[in-house]
């Protein structure tokens, strides 16, 4: 069973980025402020639906390579939704597999399936802006999850994405240190088509741009890791194996195929890599030296708060949706959509375990493999 925690009490409404702090403090304030009264928040043409517990949650998740959203995301936002509503209320689940013809085909059927609310996070954010439409045509309330959906959405849910890219940046420039400028940088870029992929890409640019040298960048279509490899193959034939400092790569399914191909090319070395969502395997990799840091993503935070959003819009629950949305995001087709924004975490070595152990993500036996004993030994994590 996943750990039940509450979520940090939220802030006033505002459009500035929220300051990186320890989750492991996020994650032990009380909710108790979401019983303050509140001020606006939820689109102004949407209709609170204010129905009981008996109700059903879709969920529209766009992929099975991000190792967080089957292992974290969907049982988190299932166990939510059953405990705020006494067990009555269900999660009718979908998986998109990479795929937007099958995402759509997913979202028709959640509005043919007449669910209460639909979350999603949309593998193109753009061509989902259809579905978006028909779902509030049918009275049905739509919150993007993770990923800006386009269209008449009622709420989003995720992370400052431009500051997730800034912590990337930042974590390559400052282990590069003096010899930063004279370093020659590879930008392994997530998917174009990714919403999300354009705010990390600002976000490490504004840290990366005048501190180092980008010699190659590339994006990644659907974050897949082979192409990733392939990419990251060629900028070695291109920069020269040792001839290339540090490696900014916007998750962590795309390290691990850049990192395979450093070794396969020969690398006596692995320069520092980052990652983004702290899957085991990077947790582990990051324990054994081969990646440097990944960014750690409450998906705790994120799933439970998400979760909260929904069930409030759904049960007409007005001053308690606005006090969780108390930021404000704008997309390509709508301004001031009520947003949540969670904090983000540099997790390197040095901080395993007041991270992702102290939340309860994994365990020191989940990481600390016979492959691992002797690397998490010599960083004291036994």
């Amino acid at each position: 069973m996943l750990p039940h925690r509450k979520a940090p009490p939220v802030k006033a409404r505002t459009t500035r980025r929220p300051a990186v702090r320890p989750l492991s403090i996020a994650l032990a304030v009380t909710v108790s402020a979401l019983s303050l009264t509140a001020c606006g928040g939820g689109s102004d043409d949407s209709t609170d639906v204010k129905k009981g517990n008996d109700i059903t949650v879709g969920l529209l998740l766009p992929d099975r390579d991000t190792a967080r959203f089957e292992k974290f995301d969907y049982p988190l936002i299932k166990e939510e939704v059953a405990s705020l509503t006494d067990d009555q209320g269900k999660v009718k689940y979908a998986n998109a597999e990479a795929s937007v013809s099958r995402q759509s085909e997913q979202f028709q059927q959640m509005i043919d399936d007449k669910v209460d609310v639909i979350l999603v996070d949309a593998l193109n954010s753009k061509t989902i802006a259809s579905d978006v439409q028909k779902a509030k045509d049918a009275g049905i309330p739509v919150i993007a999850y993770d990923r800006l959906a386009e269209g008449p959405i009622d709420a989003y849910v995720s992370h400052d994405n431009e500051l997730v890219g800034q912590v990337q940046g930042r974590a390559i420039v400052g282990e590069l240190g003096e010899k930063a400028e004279k370093s020659k940088v590879v930008m392994m870029n997530g998917d174009p088509a990714d919403p999300n992929t354009a705010r990390f890409k600002t976000g490490a640019l504004s840290e990366l741009q005048g501190a180092v040298d980008i010699v190659q960048q590339y994006d990644t279509k659907e974050w897949k890791p082979s192409i990733a490899k392939a990419n990251m193959k060629k900028a070695i034939r291109t920069v020269g194996l040792d001839n290339i400092a540090a490696v900014y790569s916007a998750n962590d399914g795309m390290a691990g195929a850049v990192i395979e191909a450093l070794q396969e090319a020969g690398a006596s070395r692995i320069p520092p890599v980052t990652g983004q969502d702290a899957n085991l395997d990077a947790v582990q990799r990051i324990v054994s030296g081969e990646q440097y840091m990944t960014v750690y993503k409450s998906f705790l935070l994120e799933a439970t708060n998400a979760a909260k959003i929904a069930v409030a819009k759904v049960q007409g629950r007005t001053i308690e949706f606005a006090a969780l949305t108390r930021e404000t995001v704008d997309s390509p087709t709508a301004k001031d959509i009520p947003a949540m924004l969670v904090p983000v975490v540099a997790l390197t070595k040095d901080n395993i375990k007041e991270t992702v152990i102290t939340d309860g993500v994994y365990t020191v036996k989940d990481i600390c493999t016979a492959k691992y004993k002797a690397d998490c030994a010599a960083i004291g994590l036994e």
